[in-house]
């Protein structure tokens, strides 16, 4: 299994403003493999992702990426990881809006030791021709392709979408899916993904249902729809 998350256990707060948000949650994916994580907002959906890619501190449990096991690491030690071996699309880009395209992407390059070949990529992700251009003069599809290109320039084998078509019209939301569909095919990346969107668990392998804390479906897909042919996004 590449990724393991073993009850794992996450609260805010403290005393009677203590509030548990992960209540022993337990799940798996294996390595080149696609999966959601679904369920109505509150759940803990943003939250398992997040610890997930190391940007939280857990309370219980462990969770183990590649075998290596981030119960314990500190604040360094997840940065280091989360550096090499996860790459992270949020819903809203969160690109640098004074760096151009490519310095948006050069600066998540400069991370790793081991960087995705920087024109590659862009022919990849149809983003040759607008390097120049800042993130104001972008559309959101392209947009949301930059900070894809940001993400996968690590190089990662694991890459975290909270909610990445969220913010996106229904015909870019689907680029956006083809393209994801296309990277899992072409690197074997494995893609784990939150969304509230009930149409995009039908193109993925797995999917996990969460509700008040906890994963309580685990549903196997046997037959996947090709991300070009859902509909109702």
């Amino acid at each position: 299994m590449y990724l393991e998350v073993t009850n794992l256990k996450k609260s805010y707060g403290t005393g009677e403003g203590r509030q548990e948000v992960l209540k022993g949650v337990s799940m798996g994916m294996e390595q080149g493999s696609t999966a959601s994580i679904i369920g109505s907002s509150g759940c803990g959906k943003s939250t398992l992702l997040n610890c997930i890619g190391a940007l939280e501190v857990i309370d219980g449990g462990d969770i183990q990426i590649d075998g290596k096991s981030l119960a314990g690491l500190g604040k360094r030690a997840r940065g280091e990881f989360r550096r090499n071996h996860i790459g992270y699309i949020f819903q809203f880009f969160n690109l640098l809006p004074d760096l151009t395209v490519r310095d948006n992407i050069r600066v998540s390059e400069r991370l790793t030791d081991h960087p995705m070949e920087y024109g590659a990529l862009l022919d990849q992700l149809g983003l040759a021709g607008i390097e120049k251009k800042y993130p104001n003069q972008l559309s959101g599809g392209q947009q949301q392709r930059v900070a894809i290109a940001r993400a996968l320039v690590k190089n990662p084998r694991l890459l975290l979408c909270d909610e990445p078509t969220g913010a996106l019209d229904s015909a870019t939301a689907k680029d956006t899916l083809m393209l994801l569909e296309k990277i899992n095919a072409a690197y074997g990346t494995t893609i784990l993904m939150v969304t509230h969107n009930q149409v995009i668990p039908q193109m993925m392998r797995r999917n996990f249902v969460m509700k008040d804390g906890l994963i309580i479906e685990d549903r196997v897909n046997e037959h996947p729809v090709p991300a070009a042919d859902l509909e109702g996004l």
